[in-house]
C-alpha cells in the first residue's frame, strides 16, 4: 500500500488535461475511486478537481456511467447519419444547363461585353476634304 492509502493508479493524459484514478483504502478500511483531473494553463499547474466514489457505490456510479456512454455513442452515430445524409443531398443538387440548341446567327459570342457609342460622329477636318 502506498504512502496515502493508494492500492492501484493509471493515469490518462490528453491535451491539456490528466486524469488519475486511484483505488485507495481509508483509515477505518473504506475502499473508493478516487478521480482526478488536472488541468494545466501555459505549462504551469492549473485546476485540479477530485472526485470519490465508495466501492458500495460504484456499480449505481457504472450504471449512470454506462447509459451516459451510450447515450453519447448512439447520438454521435445519428450526427453522423444526418452529416452523410446532407452531403448526398447536397450531391444530388440539380443544376439547370444552359441551351444547347442554339440557333446560329453568325455572332461570335465570347462572353465579353462590346460596348458601341451612341454619340453621333462628328466630322474632321480630314474627311470633309
Amino acid at each position: 500500500m502506498g504512502a496515502r492509502g493508494e492500492l492501484f493508479t493509471t493515469e490518462v493524459y490528453l491535451d491539456n488535461r490528466s486524469y488519475f484514478f486511484n483505488v485507495k483504502e481509508n483509515r477505518t478500511g473504506d475502499v473508493f475511486l478516487q478521480i482526478v483531473e488536472s488541468k494545466s494553463r501555459d505549462g504551469a499547474d492549473g485546476e485540479r478537481h477530485q472526485i470519490a466514489i465508495f466501492a458500495d457505490d460504484m456499480q449505481k456510479f457504472l450504471q449512470g456511467m454506462d447509459r451516459s456512454l451510450n447515450f453519447v455513442e448512439k447520438d454521435r452515430k445519428e450526427r453522423a447519419k444526418i452529416k452523410a445524409a446532407k452531403k448526398v443531398e447536397k450531391a444530388k443538387k440539380v443544376y439547370r444547363l444552359k441551351d444547347t440548341k442554339k440557333q446560329d446567327d453568325g455572332i461570335k459570342r465570347t462572353g465579353k461585353i462590346h460596348v458601341v457609342s451612341k454619340r453621333p460622329q462628328t466630322e474632321t477636318p480630314s474627311d470633309s476634304e
